[in-house]
């Protein structure tokens, strides 16, 4: 049962959380991409009806990217379900590695929860109402999106490594 678990926790986290590091880490150059696509005060995107199209394609990138970060992230609570049954399972749930990840697994869901989903929604909204963006605001998101991804994937080597384990690996 323990390998079970352990393979549906690995499934889980590769499946909604790769999405999301991946997404979010895109999220803040495509918006600088739409945000130099459609000028300040142009509803057309200043160039014809081409350069309507295209800026509305790139907005669309940066809508599909803020879906992926929103549904997989609630897709992502499995893995610390699953983690928690695995860990059970394995009886070292009091073991610091675990401890450690289970810290740093919280840790990145708060950032991704109250600063980078917020963050590009904030931003998605200047882009559709055509307002302008600051190239600071995406720096800021693109920052939080990286420590993020830092903690994913300082969890990932805790997970693989397992300090102090008596379980093997």
């Amino acid at each position: 049962m323990t390998k079970f678990l352990l393979s549906l926790h690995v499934l889980a986290a590769i499946l909604a959380i790769g999405p999301v590091t991946v997404a979010a880490s895109m999220f803040p150059q495509a918006v600088r991409r739409v945000a130099v696509a459609v000028p300040v005060g142009t509803a057309g995107g200043g160039a014809g009806a081409a350069g309507a199209g295209a800026a509305q394609d790139d907005t669309s990138t940066v809508r599909l990217l803020h879906r992926i970060c929103r549904v997989y992230s609630g897709l992502g609570v499995a893995v610390p379900v699953l983690g928690f049954a695995t860990a059970a399972a394995m009886g070292v749930l009091g073991d610091a590695w675990l401890i450690a990840s289970i810290t740093l697994t919280a840790a990145a869901a708060g950032i991704l929860l109250a600063f980078v989903l917020p963050r590009q929604e904030e931003l998605l909204e200047d882009l559709t109402g055509r307002q302008p963006v600051e190239r600071a605001r995406t720096a800021r998101l693109a920052m939080f999106t990286g420590v993020f991804n830092l903690l994913w994937a300082t969890v990932t080597v805790l997970m693989i490594v397992r300090p102090g384990s008596t379980t093997g690996a």
